[in-house]
């Protein structure tokens, strides 16, 4: 495997790229230059806890589709062709060539998803790169779509949002705003014993009474039940 890699400026260059947090970026580099000759990595949770970035940037780079992450929690980088250009006489296959096989290319030789291997599994699911399943409640059927798993933010771990809702927070709000609310809901339900059914939609009502009334804490007890029938 070559001890070198090099970096597209088409790529990290972009608008969607340098929106990213930069705690994002700085996982997507490390990566890359972790990378197999395929761009293929194996232990991108490991990587991700030795540079001290969080799982929620995994989960930015996936939504952001700047990784390819399969059930097996390998990813690979989808822009690797047009990063690198490795010599035959220097080229060492992947090993993962089971995932690689699920792959094609599109014009620019970034790799695309096959649409038959995207069919195996919820998007979400490829999202938490191997760790977690979906329970037998939230298979697909005919009659019942499978449902988005929900993953846990906060100290203490209590605000549960999909990875399209924070993306979609994250995109709103901004990544530092976001987790500033996500610490005042976190910790309401830790003190106080907040309910609420749906995470996302308390956020969003804790930031709209916030810019109205300048509120920067929990909402009292007495407007909670405005939101516990909400889903």
């Amino acid at each position: 495997m070559a001890e070198r890699r090099m970096f597209a400026k088409t790529i990290i260059d972009s608008d969607a790229f340098l929106d990213m947090p930069q705690s994002t970026q700085l996982l997507y580099f490390h990566l890359a230059m972790r990378a197999d000759d395929d761009g293929f990595i194996n232990n991108p949770k490991s990587i991700m806890r030795n540079v001290g970035c969080k799982e929620d940037d995994i989960r930015i780079l996936s939504g952001k589709k700047f990784i390819i992450p399969f059930e097996s929690g390998v990813v690979v980088i989808k822009h690797w062709k047009i990063h690198n250009y490795i010599q035959k006489d220097r080229y060492h296959e992947t090993k993962y060539k089971e995932e690689k096989a699920t792959l094609g290319a599109d014009e620019n030789g970034a790799y695309t998803k096959c649409i038959q291997d995207v069919s195996k599994m919820d998007t979400q699911v490829r999202l938490e790169l191997g760790k977690d399943r979906l329970g037998e409640d939230n298979k697909e059927t005919p009659d019942k779509p499978a449902k988005s798993p929900k993953h846990k933010h906060g100290e203490y771990k209590h605000v549960l949002l999909t990875s399209d809702e924070y993306l979609r927070l994250c995109e709103e709000w901004g990544e530092q705003e976001l987790l500033r609310m996500i610490k005042i809901l976190d910790e309401g339900i830790e003190t106080k014993g907040y309910k609420y059914k749906n995470h996302n939609l308390a956020l969003r009502k804790w930031k709209t009474n916030e810019k109205n009334v300048g509120y920067s804490k929990p909402l009292p007890v007495h407007n909670r039940d405005t939101m516990l029938d909400l889903d």
